[in-house]
């Protein structure tokens, strides 16, 4: 069986992004490895053990440097009460 591709659930904005590492410090899971090159984003090495905790998104000193990226199935779609009942007398 075909192991599928794991989705890459961290984003950086490489522009805002300084290389600080403290990303790569408080994630609990080490899914992150220093980048050799300075002031580069940490690499994503094992984006399949990520717990969407957002822990790095948190410890970042720059805010939108980091943006976490939940799976789809995931992701909450709230739909107000009062528009599925105007949607149910229609």
């Amino acid at each position: 069986m075909k192991e599928m591709p794991a989705a890459n659930p961290i984003i950086f904005d490489k522009s805002k992004c300084m290389g600080c590492n403290r990303c790569m410090e408080i994630c609990q899971v080490d899914i992150f490895l220093p980048n050799p090159e300075k002031g580069k984003p940490p690499i994503v090495a094992y984006p399949g053990e990520c717990w969407y905790c957002g822990c790095c998104v948190m410890e970042c000193p720059v805010e939108g440097a980091i943006e976490l990226q939940h799976p789809l199935m995931n992701r909450v779609h709230w739909i107000e009460k009062r528009l599925l009942i105007e949607q149910g007398n229609e």
